[in-house]
């Protein structure tokens, strides 16, 4: 896990362009000496105050950077106001983040299309998932048509992915929801 308060040096207040720019390079020093982990939690514990332009110089732009490759989510957020203003920042960029509760995930900033929310709900609820597990619960529902929707859902940034077999034994993708939870195999 990471702690926030001490990629900003102790402080709790994250104000600006500036500061948040030297938190996103550590950040990114942090991550690229990591590189088998995929999915990086970022505590806010601690945290008084940041603002739009902090949050989106260091937490939306690590997730951004990563996207499709990592994934990182936000915990112990302080409160409302953090939270509006880390939203606001992922949204104007197009990015979505995931702030996990108590195992439960809230999405903020960018949303999911309409015709993919079903497909990341049933994703979220599993360590793992395949297309193919996804259109053999909906009705007249193709694999094409799920793995379309999977496949959207991780270049969006809302999944993780890996390479795994279908049961015909060709290649097919397994998507992880980006939680504290660690990547698990596919398990049928």
């Amino acid at each position: 896990m990471i702690a926030l308060i001490e990629m900003m040096g102790g402080g709790t207040d994250g104000w600006g362009r500036s500061m948040g720019r030297k938190v996103f390079d550590r950040l990114r020093d942090h991550v690229d000496k990591r590189p088998e982990q995929r999915i990086f939690g970022i505590s806010l514990a601690g945290i008084e105050h940041l603002d739009l332009s902090f949050a989106s110089e260091s937490l939306v732009e690590i997730a951004k950077r990563y996207r499709g490759t990592k994934g990182f989510y936000l915990t112990d957020m302080p409160d409302d106001d953090v939270r509006d203003n880390i939203d606001a920042a992922a949204a104007r960029k197009d990015q979505p983040l995931f702030v996990w509760c108590n195992r439960v995930p809230t999405l903020i900033g960018a949303p999911p299309s309409p015709g993919n929310r079903e497909a990341l709900a049933f994703a979220l609820d599993r360590p793992a998932t395949r297309a193919s597990d996804f259109a053999s619960t909906r009705e007249s529902m193709s694999i094409a048509n799920s793995s379309s929707k999977f496949k959207q859902l991780w270049n969006g940034g809302f999944l993780l992915r890996s390479d795994g077999s279908a049961d015909s034994g060709g290649a097919e993708f397994v998507y992880h929801p980006i939680s504290d939870a660690p990547i698990a195999a596919y398990a049928r």
